[in-house]
């Protein structure tokens, strides 16, 4: 099996796009100190608004996705990663919330995507669930340790940080142990293998 397909690299550039699109209603691209007026407003501000969301958002849900796609091929599962559907219409979950948003409907939350894979045991079932949440923790923690440290130029400091920030809300989010969400797999296959 292909380590990704071309299918999942469509899906992976629909994601990016959308995910960019969604999430450039919450996160508008500033002008940096020093700007030139001229330059800056020549460019289409849709499209840079849509660069800037998929900049800020795009990694942490598409990392998050290819996490547990590896880790479960880690295991000997054929994994497969999928933009997701809303009543069998392919990205249709995307086609809904953007009509949310221009309803100003408030979007609480989203399935970005999601892995698809052969039957594992419950532990390493748990270790998949458990790998996209962890990489939005290990982005988080990188994000933070940049800053803190200042690693980078300053003027990134604010993209950074929301970035940081965007990530530490999807480690947590996601961890919540409801059915659905990745901390109920991991919990449940850890009950299941311990007890």
């Amino acid at each position: 099996m292909p380590i990704i397909t071309l299918p999942e690299i469509v899906d992976i550039i629909v994601m990016t796009v959308a995910i960019g699109y969604i999430f450039s209603k919450f996160f508008k691209r500033a002008p940096q100190e020093g700007y030139d007026p001229l330059t800056y407003y020549r460019k289409n501000p849709i499209l840079e608004d849509i660069k800037y969301g998929a900049m800020i958002a795009a990694p942490a849900v598409v990392f998050h996705e290819l996490a547990h796609k590896f880790t479960a091929m880690g295991f000997g599962a054929s994994a497969t990663l999928y933009a997701p559907s809303f009543f069998g219409i392919p990205y249709g979950m995307y086609l809904l919330v953007i009509i949310l948003i221009h309803l100003n409907f408030p979007i609480l939350f989203f399935v970005g995507g999601y892995v698809s894979h052969t039957a594992l045991s419950p532990l390493a079932s748990s270790m998949v669930a458990f790998s996209g949440p962890l990489l939005n923790l290990i982005l988080w923690l990188i994000g933070m340790y940049l800053i803190k440290h200042s690693l980078v130029n300053r003027k990134y400091y604010p993209t950074i940080g929301v970035m940081a920030k965007l990530n530490m809300y999807f480690f947590i989010f996601n961890m919540i142990p409801l059915p659905g969400f990745d901390g109920f797999s991991v919990f449940a296959g850890l009950l299941q293998t311990f007890f």
